[in-house]
Parts: C-alpha cells; structure tokens; sequence
C-alpha cells in the first residue's frame, strides 16, 4: 500500500495541456504563478513511484464544446496495467453526447472506477435534470463521480475568461442529486471555493457527499475547510493535489504544519481513498 493516494493527478504532457487547456494555457500557468515543468508520462510515474503514492489520473471528454480530443476511457483504464501501484485513471463521458450512457457502462466495464466531470468546461450544469440518467447510471454502475467545483484556473484573469462561466460549477448541485441519487458517491474536487462554506455544509449533511482538497497549496487552505477536514468530515476528505500545478513535495510540506491530527492525517492521505476505490 502506499503512503498516500492523490486523486487530483493531471498530466503535464505537450498533449494533454494543449487539448484540455488548449489557447488558455498561457492564462492558467498566471494563475497558478508557475510555469508548468513539461515531462512525460513515464516520468510523471517515476515522480509517483520515488515518493510511494499512487496517483489518479484525470481527464474530461468536453469535445462537444471544444471539439479538441481528450486522452480517452481505454488508455486511462489502462494506466493501472502500465503502471501498478503507481497510477491509475478516471474516465470521463461527454454530457451531452447521445452516447453517453453507453460510454459509462463501458467505461465501467473496462475497469474505471471513477468519472471526472468539469461543468465549466464542459457547460453544463449538473443539477440540471435533463443530465439525471447520467447519475442514475453511474449509480447503478458504482461509478463514482468526481466534480469540479467552484472556481476555475483555465483562462482565468483574461477578459470574459475564454467564455468559460465558474456558476456551472456552483457546488449547490450536491445538494439536489444528493438526495436525489443516495448511493451515488459524489467527490466535490476544490472543495467549490469560493463557495466552500456551502460546500462543506452539504457534506455534512450528505454521507455520499465527499471533499478533495486539490487546487490549493495547504498553507491557503481557509481555516474552516482545515478544522471540518480534521474533525468532523475527516472520513470523507480526500488528498489530492492538483498535481503539476501544485509540486508534490510542497503540498507535503505545508500539510505537515496543519493544525490536523494524526489520525485525521491518515485517513485524508489514505484510509479513505482506499476505501472509496476498493484497494
């Protein structure tokens, strides 16, 4: 087992920055105050490997609004073939795609264990029911559904932010499907700041809604997501890094200066994750 599992793990590949980001890039290394050291896949797990975690790659299929490519439901499936222990991968499904119940019962059946959704960038809001057969499917699956929420560093600071809108990605839609689908395991990534306060109430109030603390540096971490994390969500917070954005050995050293048990510790870098993928 390792010593952490990250469930926020982007790929800082030519490929994967040029079709998932695309002409944003430039605004979102500003964003992040740092330009994005390029390596390949095979080093990125041999970064993983060095430091004893098991990293979950993600990606989104948003070819319907971009019509760029994404890395695609077999070659994720196939990163914990490549590299055991190391990596592994989430899917993803296009939301408006016809196909796209299809695609998740393949995306299950090819051994996925997770989605990943981006509502900004795939402009669509999730609570909105017309997407509920997406939910309803995944439910019946045991896919779980890991969001992006709250706001978003692609394109962000330049005039009208590529036309991307943050509101789609509003962590209120855990609420209603929630409630509307309870064996549904639903992981809020970013914890949906700026919105987090409302993020964190609905977990507390929800047991299959979950927190990731990817996005941010721990040091900035607001003092109210660090005590829920520690305390009373400590069951259901998951590590994850943002990863190239936010250098591993970095969000290691500032979240060993959290005010955070160290049973709390535990189960946010692995107890959890374990237990959520089944390993």
């Amino acid at each position: 087992m390792p010593r952490a599992i990250d469930l926020h793990v982007h790929l800082p590949t030519d490929e994967w920055l040029g079709n998932a980001i695309g002409p944003h890039l430039e605004a979102t290394e500003a964003y992040f105050r740092a330009r994005v050291p390029r390596r390949t896949i095979d080093q990125v797990a041999e970064e993983y490997r060095e430091r004893d975690l098991l990293g979950v790659v993600l990606d989104w299929d948003d070819r319907s609004v971009t019509g760029r490519p994404w890395l695609g439901n077999e070659w994720l499936a196939g990163l914990a073939e490549r590299y055991p222990g190391t990596l592994m991968g989430f899917g993803s499904v296009d939301p408006h795609d016809e196909g796209a119940l299809d695609e998740m019962r393949r995306a299950a059946g090819l051994g996925l264990k997770g989605l990943k959704f981006h509502p900004t960038m795939q402009r669509f809001d999730p609570g909105d029911e017309r997407f509920y057969p997406l939910w309803g499917r995944a439910e019946e699956l045991g896919l779980i559904c890991l969001f992006h929420t709250g706001t978003c560093g692609i394109a962000a600071g330049t005039p009208g932010a590529g036309g991307t809108k943050i509101r789609y990605s509003h962590p209120g839609f855990l609420d209603g499907v929630g409630a509307d689908f309870p064996g549904l395991t639903l992981v809020a990534a970013h914890f949906g700041w700026p919105w987090f306060q409302e993020c964190l109430a609905i977990a507390l109030h929800k047991s299959n809604v979950w927190i990731e603390l990817s996005g941010w540096a721990p040091r900035y971490l607001p003092p109210e997501v660090v005590r829920e994390a520690g305390r009373r969500l400590s069951e259901r917070t998951l590590f994850g890094s943002d990863y190239p954005f936010i250098s591993l050995d970095r969000w290691f050293a500032e979240f060993d200066e959290l005010p955070i048990s160290p049973e709390a510790r535990e189960r946010i870098l692995l107890g959890n994750a374990t237990g959520l993928l089944g390993l």
